[in-house]
Order: C-alpha cells, then sequence, then structure tokens
C-alpha cells in the first residue's frame, strides 16, 4: 500500500534526550501515521543553525543517505570538511570510511532527508568518544574495553554442576 505524508503533515520535534550543541530535529508525521519500514528507514531532519545532527559516526551494517533539501551545512568525514547545500546528495559506506557528521556553520536551518538502509540490527561506532551502540537497542559501550570471547567461562564445569542439582 502506498503511504503519502505532504509536507503540510511536517511535525518537527526535538528528541528528548538531546544535549544542547545537538539540538537535530526530526519529523515525526512518519510515526504518526504508524509507518515503520522494514528495510528501508527514514527520516526527514532540520539541523537548527550552530547546532550538530549527531556525534561522528559510522555503521557497520547500514549506508547512509542524505538529500539536503534546504540551506546548507558542513559535513565532517575522513577526509575533512567540505560545505554541501540544497540538491547535494551525500551518500555514506558502511564501515569507517563512511563516517560523517553534520554542523550547520549558518543562521538558517538545514533540511534533509535521511535514508537508512536496516537489515534488523545495526552496530554504530562514535571514534572520537570511543563509543559502540548496539541498534535497535540502544545499548551504549565503550570500545576500548574489548574482552575476549572467552574471558569468564573458565569455571564452566561448576556451573553445570549446580544446574544439575536443581
Amino acid at each position: 500500500m502506498a503511504r503519502i505524508i505532504r509536507k503540510s503533515e511536517r511535525d518537527y520535534q526535538p528528541h528528548p534526550n538531546r544535549i544542547d550543541g545537538f539540538r537535530l530535529l526530526t519529523d515525526m508525521s512518519r510515526q504518526h501515521k504508524g509507518l515503520s519500514p522494514q528495510y528501508l528507514n527514514f527520516d526527514m531532519r532540520k539541523l537548527p543553525p550552530h547546532e550538530y545532527n549527531a556525534a561522528y559516526h559510522y555503521h557497520r551494517y547500514a549506508e547512509e543517505l542524505f538529500l539536503i533539501l534546504s540551506g546548507s551545512a558542513s559535513l565532517r568525514t575522513p577526509e575533512g570538511i567540505v560545505t554541501v547545500a540544497e540538491g547535494d546528495i551525500l551518500f555514506f559506506e558502511a564501515g569507517e570510511s563512511g563516517a560523517h557528521q553534520l554542523y550547520n556553520h549558518t543562521e538558517e536551518p538545514c533540511e534533509y532527508l535521511d535514508l537508512r538502509s536496516f537489515i534488523g540490527f545495526d552496530v554504530c561506532e562514535y571514534p572520537d568518544s570511543d563509543k559502540i551502540i548496539l541498534i535497535p537497542g540502544g545499548e551504549t559501550f565503550r570500545s576500548g574495553e574489548q574482552i575476549d570471547y572467552f574471558e569468564g567461562e573458565h569455571e564452566v564445569e561448576q556451573k553445570w554442576k549446580i544446574l544439575n542439582k536443581q
């Protein structure tokens, strides 16, 4: 079934957990209409002046594409910082080379369509803060605390003995 979200239905809202400097607005009309895509995730975004869209990050298992609809912003990637503007398409591949962050350096909002592939899960990494977030749950970890797969598994026989007594 085709679903249409009219421009007049846009309802930009701030995310309740955002902090100063990261006050990105997301159009909630998709959620109001009950649209819940299975593989292609999308959001209309509005980046106010002098705000960042998110912490500098990349996705391990998702590709992302921004279509700038109005305004302009500065884009940070592993190659450096460039200005993007209305009509530009920004593609971010999965992995470190697709790391990105937008900053609205202007006095006008920057509006863009954010499209993301979604296979049911993703791992998002934040190089500046050494964090990893598991998606869709949102659990956040420090990536520098990686441990061996068998860490804590040395007494498995004791656990089996306890379970067999029950």
